[in-house]
């Protein structure tokens, strides 16, 4: 059971497996506002126009971010229509091929077993899970950056030969290239920042002659290039809003009211890292040890006048410290931006749990238990969580779920423990992983209640008995734009008194939107007399309000987040 890592029918067996429960859920859950709704949405109307150049939202141009991710999903709409596991493909297979790509570079550095376990460190570790099933951004970036990452530590290792380096150098800098198409510059500057890092600590100047340099920019240049110039030919106002608002301003301002407490990041690595959070630390502190082994130089270093080595776990440390510290000093924090770290972390805890003693081993699991308990002992209060009226029930739905997913982590992380004692080092962390991954995809569905209440979808059966599905119907969004909402509905809706994310996008087409609420009253009261159904979507206080000034309309569906009004036609049109 210590040769688990050897056997290639059962590595081939878990990685068809673990695909196939990864993108099998996909499709259980509802889209959750703000981001899958948004980039959902976005693929859509992409797709419906057939406009691949400018990227739009809500049929407003829209360039926070470039087009990798609504490039994938409109294909994926394409390809297999239109729909929620369709939104995520992308990302569960990004999710997919970052397990794939840091289990073949830690083979390839490492050796097979520290491979093995570092497929099954980042496979079932809970925020990389998590994150491969959510439409969003985040996922896309860390996967393309995880290319970067492993083609760098493979092409750079002591035994690689000249085509081998040439080739994982070429991966690394497509890698790069994609990751700028899926967030920005952050693809390149985080990666080049981690390289000169590394250059400094560890002496060692010749990688630079290693990188080939002239083949990775032409190729880099060939992605990444050609859709920056031609939005920019179509678009002359995208590049200084995408360039200097969305990445400078973004990191040195507060205007995107995104700030959050300084260790943010630090506190999602450590939950994320479930179950391995019991060798996070030293997982850590080994990525700085200086050992005399196969992946590092001796303590005394190299002799007089030989090339330095390798050292691909002071990298992979660099690349969690850097990216983790870079993102400390931002004035706009959002969970996602960590994801990319957890390739490198997966990596440095599998070197861990080889090394390491079995009285570690037996704490990750021992702790991973005690933290499957704590979720049965939170159960009953679950409920507790409702912060809207009504929603009590939505959270009692999801207990069961949270019930398995504990009972999963509590009976894997005993067995583990168990193995563990018993020095069965691969099966060990074979059941923890299976634990961690099952716990996570438990918690995932079972989230479903709470996904539906946000996104809305308990009121698209009135929208279409409305007539809101109508592209004759005009439908209004009244202080509040529903992310989620409008995929569903399969079309935009004319924006009121909103601007958040939009300001940009209607200062170049201010015809889009209706400034004032008092604008919106008489279009709602020119449709009326023009016979013309039309259809709100808006807060329950905004719906009071209006309906308390005299607005000509009835509440058709309410809860406790949102208000569909209808408005009320003439009788003499009504008629007609």
């Amino acid at each position: 059971m210590n040769d688990l890592h050897r056997n290639r029918t059962l590595n081939w067996t878990l990685l068809i497996v673990f695909a196939a429960a990864l993108l099998y859920v996909l499709g259980v859950r509802t889209l959750v506002p703000p981001d899958e709704g948004r980039y959902a949405e976005m693929a859509r109307e992409m797709f419906a126009s057939g406009d691949w150049i400018t990227t739009r939202l809500n049929g407003i141009k829209y360039f926070e971010k470039p087009p990798l991710q609504t490039w994938m999903n409109a294909l994926s709409f394409q390809l297999f229509g239109v729909g929620e596991w369709q939104a995520r493909l992308w990302t569960g297979l990004c999710g997919l091929l970052g397990v794939v790509v840091t289990g073949i570079a830690g083979r390839r550095v490492f050796g097979d077993r520290i491979g093995f376990y570092a497929a099954l460190v980042l496979g079932s570790s809970f925020y990389w899970v998590a994150c491969s099933q959510a439409n969003s951004l985040d996922m896309s970036l860390a996967s393309m950056m995880t290319l970067a990452l492993c083609g760098l530590l493979v092409a750079q290792r002591d035994a690689a030969t000249p085509v081998e380096r040439r080739n994982w150098m070429l991966l690394c800098w497509a890698g790069m290239a994609l990751a700028v198409l899926a967030k920005g510059l952050i693809g390149l500057v985080l990666p080049g920042a981690v390289l000169v890092l590394y250059t400094l600590f560890a002496r060692d100047l010749r990688i630079w002659t290693r990188l080939h340099l002239v083949q990775g920019l032409l190729l880099f240049l060939l992605i990444a290039a050609p859709w920056f110039v031609l939005v920019a030919l179509k678009n002359p106002e995208q590049p200084h809003f995408f360039f200097i608002h969305e990445h400078f301003d973004r990191f040195l301002k507060t205007e995107h009211h995104r700030e959050a407490p300084w260790w943010i990041f630090f506190a999602l690595i450590a939950a994320g890292s479930v179950p391995w959070l019991g060798v996070l630390l030293q997982s850590l502190v080994l990525g700085v040890r200086r050992v005399a082994d196969a992946d590092s130089a001796s303590d005394a270093g190299p002799g007089p006048g030989a090339p330095r080595r390798f050292r691909p776990r002071l990298m992979l440390f660099i690349w969690i410290a850097f990216i983790t510290l870079f993102f400390t000093k931002s004035h706009s924090k959002l969970p996602g931006y960590i994801v990319p770290v957890f390739p490198a972390l997966a990596l440095l805890v599998a070197l861990y749990l080889d090394v390491g003693t079995r009285r570690s081993r037996m704490l990750t699991a021992g702790l991973s238990a005690l933290l499957g308990a704590a979720l049965l002992a939170f159960v009953p209060f679950m409920a507790r969580l409702a912060k809207h009226p009504g929603e009590d029930l939505v959270y009692a739905a999801c207990q069961p779920w949270v019930l398995a997913a504990g009972l999963v982590l509590l009976v894997g992380g005993l067995l583990s423990m168990l193995y563990a004692r018993q020095m069965v080092r691969d099966l060990s962390v074979l059941v923890l992983a299976i634990a961690g991954f099952g716990a996570t995809q438990l918690l995932l569905a079972g989230f479903e209640p709470i996904a539906a209440v946000r996104a809305g979808t308990g009121v698209l059966p009135a929208l279409k008995a409305a007539g809101a599905m109508d592209p004759a119907t005009r439908v209004y969004a009244v202080g509040m734009y529903e992310q989620s909402l409008t995929f569903y509905m399969g079309r935009p809706v004319t924006l009121v008194a909103y601007l958040d994310e939009f300001e940009f996008g209607l200062q170049q087409q201010p015809q889009l939107a209706i400034p004032t609420v008092a604008a919106f009253r008489d279009a709602w009261h020119r449709d009326a007399l023009a016979g013309r159904r039309s259809v709100a979507i808006t807060k329950p206080d905004i719906a009071a309000d209006l309906l308390a000034q005299g607005l000509a309309a009835r509440i058709v569906a309410a809860d406790a987040r949102r208000a569909v009004l209808v408005n009320i036609i003439p009788t003499t049109h009504a008629s007609q």
